[in-house]
């Protein structure tokens, strides 16, 4: 029944894009931008250039850059990691992408996902929850408008950009702190939301720039869109549902303000081990056109670095040595396929035709004839499932035929031989094998959880365990990104992917030692 659902809905998005397309072909987008996290993943300075060049070479005029910690502002020297760009780097990389015609707007969260600042109890009376430090709590006004107004300001001194986006997504803590709650029970959780984010908005009209945010809680909740300046441009982000999921979608169309929309190439519930790429192949075949259809101004291509969220519910008395994300993506050096996708979509006025576009690249990139262009789309596409607590997503899957599925994508893309851009390639064969690897484990794991099993069984366990090789891909993974990340962001990449087949080896093997 579901599968039923989601392909009736699928057509009818497809109806309706096309529709809207060929109501007003000649329709372009004022804003045509890529939007990069630098949450986790940090992008070596040269990598970082390559990229925006690569953006303005394809006909994008604009990139949303969330430094998140990365970014040195210099009244709160805390905020800055350990990879952070120094100011010369960042004045030296906005100057590099004017000179290109590449608007570099800065991304600064200021509601919620702000865990990087409020880990510091620099910081702890902004928190909305004092274990949970995900979210500013927003009636402490004074305190959030010194901070964020420190915070713009500082940006506007290295950007040229007259934006700022300033974030405003996800902030599930809203009405949690007894504050909240009072405001809540007065004037709604729309006005706790709206009154905020109004207050930030002012901040930054006040500083000669324009306000953008994430809409999906303007959209939950519209009547925070009463009195936001009217220089607000809200960014509607879909990336494959339906237009009315977090609301009702014309009550933003009918806003009055600017709207720019927002596909992704990387997001839930992708990770370390799974990309679903006919997925978002299918948002940016629907979704661009969809919001030129729609009237949209512009269009901001996300790439999420993590499609997880941080954990940071901590006991108020421990110290907060750093943060790990829930989920890590693969790098973004492994999607050049899908950013070219997005190229081709938001430069023509037509929906893309996925399968005659991955066919083209697989021969044009690759030199594959057509058997092996459609042999390389099938394993790409192929078990796009997730497992979670011991559970595949798919309920007609058995873990030995996810495995299977998994040993047969791997071997497809090894006996694939690109005679061309061998190195891009190789990202697909390195994703099918830590996807295997992955599951092996798995299947290991989900043993060891049967009710039946007991400490006899341990030995064979371990010796599996110990076959896994991830030093091989470990290696392998360090090749093929030294030159977009830091060899200390590498080893962190490949500790933490393995984290588990090391951790349960460990928990295991103490048993063998009594």
């Amino acid at each position: 029944m579901k599968k039923y659902i989601s392909l009736l809905f699928g057509i009818w998005l497809l109806f309706i894009s096309t529709a809207f397309a060929q109501r007003d072909v000649s329709r372009d987008f004022k804003v045509k931008g890529f939007h990069l996290d630098l949450r986790i993943q940090v992008m070596k300075l040269p990598a970082l250039k390559d990229f925006a060049k690569k953006l303005r070479d394809n006909g994008l005029n604009t990139l949303v850059m969330e430094w998140e910690a990365t970014y040195p502002f210099k009244d709160h020297p805390l905020i800055p990691n350990r990879y952070a760009y120094t100011r010369e780097e960042v004045v030296d990389f906005i100057s590099y992408c004017d000179s290109l015609g590449l608007d570099v707007i800065p991304l600064q969260q200021s509601f919620g996902h702000v865990e990087y600042i409020l880990r510091h109890y620099r910081y702890k009376d902004l928190r909305e929850d004092q274990k949970d430090y995900s979210q500013v709590n927003p009636l402490r006004e004074e305190l959030n408008k010194e901070l964020f107004t420190s915070l713009y300001k500082d940006l506007i001194t290295t950007h040229t950009s007259d934006y700022i986006h300033i974030g405003g997504d996800e902030t599930y803590l809203l009405g949690h702190s007894a504050e909240s709650k009072k405001k809540v029970e007065a004037v709604g959780k729309g006005r706790l939301y709206g009154d905020y984010i109004k207050l930030l908005c002012d901040i930054v009209v006040s500083l000669g720039k324009r306000p953008v945010l994430w809409a999906d809680i303007a959209l939950k909740y519209p009547d925070a869109l009463d009195g936001l300046p009217k220089e607000t441009v809200f960014v509607d982000w879909n990336y494959g549902w339906d237009i009315n999921m977090f609301g009702k979608h014309d009550n933003l169309l009918n806003s009055g303000f600017e709207i720019w929309g927002a596909p992704s190439i990387r997001s839930h519930p992708d990770n370390y081990f799974l990309t679903q790429w006919e997925k978002h192949f299918n948002n940016i075949r629907d979704f661009v056109p969809l919001a030129r259809g729609f009237g949209y101004q512009g269009m901001v291509m996300t790439s999420w670095s993590t499609s997880g969220l941080y954990s940071p519910v901590w006991e108020s008395t421990r110290d907060i040595v750093d943060l790990y994300t829930v989920r890590r993506v693969y790098p973004i050096s492994g999607f050049n396929m899908l950013i070219e996708a997005y190229f081709k979509s938001v430069n023509n006025s037509a929906a893309l035709d996925v399968h005659s576009f991955v066919t083209t690249y697989a021969k044009e990139q690759y030199g594959f004839d057509g058997k092996q262009a459609t042999r390389f789309w099938e394993a790409l596409r192929a078990i796009p499932y997730e497992i979670n607590q011991g559970k595949i997503s798919n309920e007609n899957f058995e873990i030995s035929a996810f495995l299977d599925s998994a040993q047969f994508v791997s071997k497809a893309f090894h006996e694939l031989k690109p005679r061309k851009n061998v190195e891009e390639f190789e990202h697909y064969r390195l994703m099918a094998d830590i996807r295997l690897q992955y599951l092996t484990y798995m299947s290991i794991e989900l043993r060891t959880n049967e009710p039946g099993f007991q400490q006899k069984d341990i030995p064979s366990v371990l010796a599996e365990l110990k076959a896994i090789d991830t030093a091989a891909l470990d290696r392998r993974f360090a090749a093929l990104n030294k030159y977009l990340l830091h060899d200390a962001e590498i080893a962190q990449e490949n500790e933490l992917r393995n984290s588990k087949i090391s951790v349960l080896y460990e928990r295991l093997a103490r048993h063998t030692k009594h």
